[in-house]
C-alpha cells in the first residue's frame, strides 16, 4: 500500500486493487491536487476544504456518512462524531472513517473536534494506522490528539491538517510531536507499508505534502 499525503486532511491511499482519497481540499486551500483518480472517496464533512470530490477523476464512488460500504475490495465504515466539543453545536458533525484495504485497518478522523473515551476508540476497531488531525482551530489540538493516540495504540501515527505555509493559522506539528516524545523524525515523500513491515511499536511518520 502507498499513502501519499496531499496537505490538510487529504491523502491517496493505492492499493492492490483500489484507490481511495479522503477529504480532497478545495481550490482556495491551494494545496495541489494534481491530475487525482480513484475508486472512492471519503468526505468527512461538507467544509470547503474538504469535499472538493469533483476534482478527483474516473468517476470514484463518493463517501460522506457513517454506514457500512464496500467499494472495490475496500471495506469502509463510518462513524458520527462531532467538529467541536460542544456536540456539533458550533460546527456541526463530521465522520470518523475506518479503512480496511490490503488486510490493513486505516482510521481517518476527519475534523474531529473533542477527545475519544476508550469505548469510542474501541467501536473504531483495531486501528494499525492513524491518521489524526493536531492542528488546533477547528480540530482537537496537539494535547487531545496525542490522548486520542494513546488510547487507539496504532502501529503508524499520521499527523494531518496542522499548519504549513499553506495553512499557517493552524498550530505546527511540533507541538504534537513534543507531546508525543518524538524528538527528530524525518520527512517522508510517500509511505510504503505491507503486513510484513508493519512496525511493531507505535512510530509517527511525517509526510511532506505532494507539490
Amino acid at each position: 500500500m502507498e499513502i501519499i499525503w496531499l496537505g490538510h486532511s487529504c491523502f491517496r491511499i493505492k492499493g492492490k486493487e483500489a484507490i481511495l482519497v479522503t477529504d480532497p481540499c478545495g481550490p482556495q486551500m491551494a494545496y495541489n491536487l494534481g491530475k487525482l483518480v480513484a475508486n472512492v472517496v471519503t468526505l468527512s464533512h461538507f467544509h470547503a476544504g474538504h469535499r472538493n470530490y469533483l476534482a478527483v477523476g474516473n468517476e470514484p464512488k463518493v463517501i460522506s456518512g457513517p454506514g457500512e460500504y464496500e467499494v472495490a475490495d475496500i471495506l469502509i465504515t463510518g462513524v458520527g462524531s462531532y467538529h467541536d466539543g460542544e456536540q456539533g453545536a458550533i460546527r456541526g458533525r463530521t465522520t470518523i472513517y475506518s479503512i480496511e484495504i490490503d488486510d490493513i485497518v486505516i482510521c481517518h478522523l476527519g475534523d474531529l473536534g473533542h477527545g475519544l473515551s476508550l469505548h469510542e476508540v474501541e467501536e473504531l476497531g483495531n486501528i494499525e494506522i492513524l491518521m489524526v488531525p493536531v492542528g488546533g482551530g477547528s480540530t482537537i489540538d496537539a494535547k487531545v490528539a496525542s490522548e486520542v493516540v494513546r488510547l487507539a495504540n496504532p502501529k503508524v501515527i499520521i499527523p494531518m491538517h496542522y499548519g504549513t505555509d499553506v495553512t499557517p493559522w493552524l498550530d505546527s506539528v511540533d507541538g504534537f510531536l513534543r507531546e508525543m516524545g518524538v524528538k527528530e523524525t524525518a520527512r517522508q515523500d510517500k509511505l510504503n507499508i505491507t503486513r510484513s513491515n508493519m512496525p511493531s511499536e507505535s512510530q509517527v511518520i511525517l509526510l511532506t505534502y505532494s507539490q
